[in-house]
């Protein structure tokens, strides 16, 4: 694929997360400027205005650099594969799941080195029900934990937080039937957790699967048996790193389609970060759906036309 120079970006950052960042977002702006990129940097009010803002200046741009947590660049998945306008992500969330599968760390200086080297490949979403994402889709226990882990307390029990949120979801959560259909082949479960990913990383860093990638073409799901607390905590060391394969009661599938119902009640679906969608659920695979600028040195993803400055 032949070189594509990046000359105008749209910089488009959560104002909150900018709050906690001014110093090194200038410092990065000034850096791609000195590069040769003229940046435009807008203040949105929400993901409807954010999206409004890349239409109407679709023609102008190169790239589009969204700054914020998972939650708020997953709300920009959609109109960037529409416009086929390119994708640079500044990681200023609390897990950056999507920056962790694009190879970056984390650090604003190697999301603006990234940018100015200009290395990209082209990566899946995720679809639930008509919605994108780029890490994870889940029901269950997950979804309860979500809700538990609020700023209060986040406040209260700092780097316990999870751990307090884990024990109050336990309480609350209940096993649930699924009736699933993937690629074609049916299977009844019994689960606790269910999720459904595309993208390696969820949750601050655990891993999806092993094997999986977010450009590899199939979606990866596991899903978690009933079991004690003791047994769930066992199993946390393997979930952490995505050697479900190892775990006994859990089952781990890869597919290009999957659908799924949910009994006795329909449940809530979470994606990245946010709820999205109700069972029944559908999940498909958008392939190549989205250039996205990566750090090339750490990039664990497969390797298609690399579109380099």
């Amino acid at each position: 694929m032949p070189k594509q120079p990046i000359e105008r970006a749209l910089l488009i950052v959560n104002p909150k997360a900018r709050q906690c960042a001014e110093a090194e977002l200038d410092a990065g702006i000034a850096r791609l400027e000195q590069a040769g990129i003229k940046i435009e940097q807008y203040q949105s009010a929400g993901p409807e205005e954010s999206r409004q803002a890349v239409l109407e200046r679709k023609a102008a741009l190169d790239l589009v650099i969204v700054g914020g947590g998972d939650g708020t660049i997953s709300s920009m998945a959609g109109v960037l594969s529409e416009c086929q306008l390119p994708l640079a992500v500044l990681p200023l969330g609390t897990a950056n799941d999507l920056a962790r599968s694009l190879g970056l760390t984390g650090e604003l200086d190697n999301a603006f080195a990234a940018i100015e080297a200009g290395h990209r490949q082209f990566i899946d979403l995720g679809v639930v029900n008509g919605h994108y994402y780029f890490n994870v889709a889940h029901l269950g226990l997950g979804v309860k934990v979500t809700e538990e882990l609020t700023d209060e307390v986040k406040k209260h029990w700092g780097v316990f937080s999870y751990l307090k949120a884990l024990f109050a979801a336990l309480a609350r959560v209940k096993q649930f039937k699924v009736e699933l259909k993937a690629d074609g082949q049916w299977m009844k479960l019994r689960s606790i957790q269910l999720a459904v990913g595309n993208g390696r990383y969820y949750g601050g860093g655990n891993v999806v699967d092993e094997q999986c990638r977010i450009n590899d073409g199939q979606l990866s799901l596991y899903s978690i048996r009933p079991q004690s607390l003791w047994e769930l905590l066992a199993l946390a060391p393997l979930l952490r790193d995505g050697k479900q394969r190892q775990a006994d009661r859990v089952t781990l599938l890869r597919a290009k389609t999957i659908e799924l119902i949910t009994r006795p009640k329909e449940m809530e679906i979470h994606a990245d970060g946010e709820c999205v969608a109700k069972t029944p659920a559908n999940f498909t695979l958008q392939r190549n759906a989205l250039d996205v600028v990566i750090d090339a040195d750490n990039w664990i993803g497969e390797t298609n036309d690399t579109v380099e400055k």
